[in-house]
């Protein structure tokens, strides 16, 4: 697969693991397909499943509040997609094997679109992007480098509506760490 497109519509007739059976449609991404900046997160909740579109529920309000406070631009100015492309059963976390099926999906979206930053979004995504078994606690706070790529950790949205202003003034700071990781990689 050459193109995005391509490999959107791979995704949409994909049915590799048992989460294909209950999706409304796959949520393959947005944004800009050249993008410097790619968030990616665990899998869609039910509102993503519904629209097809990634962080469109509550979750993803708060963070296009928080990428426009913390990064100055809007989800156009870069991409958001998702470890697994179809919404587990009540929003429940994906399952190994889930998030290995829809692994090479991710992989190649990456590939594709070579960002210089990638946020990832709570443990799966996290632990999927670094290759690591390592907690989000453990890995926010710093940034890593992954395959070319400078990592950004932070905790999920959904943590931060669970969790209050604690978490939100840690996601600001990794939005902050993920700005100055864009300038840096930008005078490489």
């Amino acid at each position: 697969m050459r193109t995005l497109d391509e490999l959107a519509a791979t995704v949409r007739s994909c049915t590799s693991c048992r989460l294909a059976q209950g999706r409304t449609q796959t949520v393959f991404g947005m944004g800009d397909p050249a993008a410097d900046l790619v968030f990616v997160g665990e899998g869609p909740g039910a509102e993503e499943d519904r629209q097809g579109l990634p962080f469109v529920g509550r979750s993803g309000q708060l963070l296009d509040r928080l990428i426009s406070e913390e990064l100055g631009v809007t989800r156009d100015a870069l991409y958001i997609c998702n470890v697994t492309k179809c919404r587990p059963p009540n929003n429940r976390d994906p399952l190994p094997d889930e998030v290995e099926a829809c692994s090479p999906y991710l992989a190649r979206q990456l590939e594709l679109i070579a960002p210089k930053v990638i946020v990832t979004l709570g443990n799966f995504a996290t632990r999927f992007v670094l290759r690591t078994a390592e907690g989000i606690t453990k890995l926010r706070g710093a940034v890593h480098e992954r395959d070319g790529h400078l990592v950004v950790p932070t905790f999920h949205p959904s943590a931060a509506l669970r969790g209050g202003g604690a978490v939100v003034t840690a996601m600001r700071a990794d939005l902050v760490r993920a700005k100055q990781a864009l300038d840096a990689a930008a005078s490489r």
